[in-house]
This record gives structure tokens, C-alpha cells and sequence, in this order.
């Protein structure tokens, strides 16, 4: 998939030199808004993005989350809606909201669309790229170029039908109103809120735990990225990742919490150890299940747990100090009692197959060059 954002970059290029796209002063200040934390050359500087949480936010605000991590903050669209209403706002995002909900009930594939907000810069090429996969009806034959068909052919694969398109296009227009009347002034309120908080984010990261993980990252062929801190997700990232790039990756993109305050800063070191160790335990899930548990969903529903105590694993190798906050952290994720960080009760609530777990064990080791 990392080939999907240059491809993608290419067709905007292309769009922009014919006329296609829209005119940058036409759009609203919201369409791109962003801050990076980190001044000096950092393989993984800090940032955010606000097209990214405008996607991540529609989801939240439509979706019923019941994953045992979940993938959005316990609460965030109870308490969005109270400030959307308090302001005494309604969007076409509140008035679309059982339709949209209804399609993703009927297709939870749709839930996947999720990852594609992180190909993109700004919010215009988001919205370009989906209008001409919608004028195209979602045929690559009806692109007028090569690019623009690779473009059509990958979103096809998120909305291959034509309720899947009408889909999109009912939700790209109510992230817009949703935008212009409510979330863009949202968002740069929060950013100016957690400004210290960011600060006290790429300090934590920066200068002690980047330093600490970076011999995994390098192991694993992440040796570069972009980590943003995103206002709706909660335990579960969102990553696009380069893995077995030459070079070592560029395009890796981890999109974790945004902590609330500074002293919540660790937070964010948390998820990112969770995310980056997703390719390992998923290898490990696949090397010790059987074809027929990979075929029924058996061995899908193993990766949440598996993400968990790998993260787990990796920061008891590299940093023990953060061990006992990222098990309460999880813990209290998913719901379960937090009042013992420990490996046990991580253990109990996340249960993994002993195959599966020693796997995962043995393969951080060889990374981290225990053997």
C-alpha cells in the first residue's frame, strides 16, 4: 500500500498542472492544518494533522466502537456532540449519520477506509482524489491516465460498489460542512490547549525513547516516519508502513493518542510501541495458525492481543521503566481493572496461545540481537 501515497502524488501533480484541481484560495483555512514538534533532523519527528482527525473524527461520530481496544477515546462522541451542541451546531455529518452508519453496518469492510486519510497532505487532495473516483464510477478504464487509473483501482477496493460510492461521497460532504462549521475551530482550539503537552510528547520521545527503540526500528526496517498524535484515536493507531522499502522506509506513517496533559506524555510512546510491533506479531500469528484458522477470522481475532503483549514485550527489553504504565494503560483501554500493572494481569486480559506468545518473544530477541 505505501505505493498508493506516491502514486496519489503524481495524479495531484498531474491534476494541478491541468486545471483539474480546486483553487487553493478558494478553500477554507481548515483543508491542512498541521504542527511538527521536532526542530532538528529527526528520523521520527512529532506532528499533527488536521486532515487526518477530520477523517478519524467522522468515523468516531458515526460509528458503534466495540472492539476490546478500541479504536477511537471512550466517550469522544458523547463529548463531542455536547460541545457541538452547546454551540448549538448541526452538520450534514449529524443529519447523514444513520445513513452512513447504516452502509457501514452493511459493509464492514468500509471500516478499513479508515488508513486512507494518511495518504494524503491536506484535506483538497483527499477530497479531489474522491470526487474523480466518484466521477469515474469507480472504473480505472475512465481514468485519463495511467496514475489516476492506479488511484481509481486502489479506492475501489475500500468502495467497490455503488452504494459503497455514495457512501463516500455523502461522507467527504459532511466532513466538509461538518469542517467549516464546527470541527476546524474545534481542532485549533485543542492545539493551542495541548501545545505543552506536544512539547512534553517530543521531548519524552525525542530525547529518551526514540533513542531507546530506534535499535528495534532499524531491525524491523522502520528506520524513519512521521508520527502523528491524532485528538480521536485511543490504544489502537492507526499505521501505513514502507517495511522492505529500499532505503529503509521513508513512508512509514504512525498515527497514535494525543495525550491530554503533560504528564499523560508517555501515552503517546505507548501506542507507538503497540503500532510498530503490528507486523511482528501478525507474522507470528500466521507461522502458528492453521490454514482453516485463517480462513474462518479465527486468527484475526488473535492480532488485537497479540499487538498488546508485544508492545509489552519490546518495552521490557528496551525500556522496563515504561513497562508498568503501558499495562495500566491497556488495561484500562479495554475496560479491565487497572489497579495492578503488571505482565499477570496484562496476561489475563489480553490471552495469547503459548506458541503464539513465544513466537513473538523469540523474534523481538533476534531484533534486539539477544541472540
Amino acid at each position: 500500500m505505501p505505493r498508493l501515497r506516491l502514486a496519489l502524488l503524481l495524479l495531484l501533480a498531474a491534476c494541478a498542472s491541468g486545471g483539474g484541481a480546486a483553487d487553493p484560495a478558494a478553500e477554507p483555512a481548515q483543508t491542512g492544518g498541521g504542527q511538527t514538534a521536532t526542530t532538528t533532523d529527526s528520523p521520527w519527528p512529532i506532528k499533527t494533522r488536521e486532515h487526518v482527525d477530520l477523517w478519524l473524527h467522522g468515523f468516531a461520530m458515526i460509528t458503534q466502537d466495540t472492539t476490546r481496544v478500541p479504536y477511537f477515546r471512550r466517550g469522544y462522541r458523547d463529548q463531542l456532540t455536547t460541545l457541538k451542541n452547546s454551540a448549538q451546531v448541526t452538520t450534514q455529518l449529524d443529519a447523514n449519520r444513520q445513513a452512513l452508519n447504516a452502509r457501514l453496518a452493511a459493509n464492514r469492510n468500509l471500516v478499513g477506509a479508515q488508513f486512507l486519510a494518511l495518504y494524503f497532505g491536506n484535506w483538497q487532495e483527499m477530497r479531489e482524489v474522491a470526487n474523480l473516483f466518484i466521477q469515474a464510477q469507480g472504473d480505472p478504464q475512465r481514468a485519463n491516465s495511467q496514475q489516476l487509473a492506479q488511484a481509481i483501482a486502489t479506492l475501489a477496493g475500500y468502495f467497490p460498489t455503488p452504494a459503497d460510492r455514495e457512501w463516500l461521497r455523502v461522507f467527504v460532504a459532511s466532513l466538509d460542512d461538518e469542517s467549516q462549521k464546527f470541527y476546524h475551530d474545534y481542532w485549533v482550539q485543542q492545539q493551542r490547549n495541548r501545545a505543552a503537552t506536544l512539547a512534553a510528547v517530543d521531548a519524552l520521545w525525542q530525547q529518551q525513547y526514540r533513542p531507546k527503540l530506534q535499535p528495534f526500528l532499524n531491525g524491523t526496517q522502520q528506520l524513519r516516519g512521521d508520527l502523528l498524535l491524532s485528538l480521536p484515536l485511543d490504544g489502537e493507531g492507526r499505521t501505513i508502513s514502507s517495511t522492505g522499502a529500499v532505503g529503509g522506509g521513508g513512508a512509514n506513517l504512525v498515527t497514535v493518542s494525543f495525550p491530554e496533559r503533560p504528564a499523560d506524555a508517555a501515552e503517546a510512546v505507548y501506542v507507538f510501541v503497540h503500532e510498530v510491533v503490528g507486523a511482528l506479531s501478525a507474522t507470528a500469528i500466521t507461522d502458528n495458525t492453521t490454514p482453516n484458522e485463517q480462513r474462518t477470522g479465527a486468527a484475526d481475532r488473535l492480532q488485537s492481543a497479540a499487538a498488546v503483549r508485544a508492545g509489552a514485550m519490546l518495552l521490557a527489553r528496551a525500556a522496563p521503566e515504561l513497562s508498568e504504565g503501558y499495562a495500566r494503560y491497556y488495561l484500562r483501554s479495554a475496560g479491565a481493572p487497572a489497579t495492578a500493572g503488571t505482565p499477570a494481569a496484562l496476561a489475563a486480559a489480553f490471552p495469547l496461545p503459548d506458541a503464539i506468545r513465544d513466537a513473538i518473544a523469540r523474534q523481538i530477541e533476534v531484533v534486539m540481537g539477544g541472540i
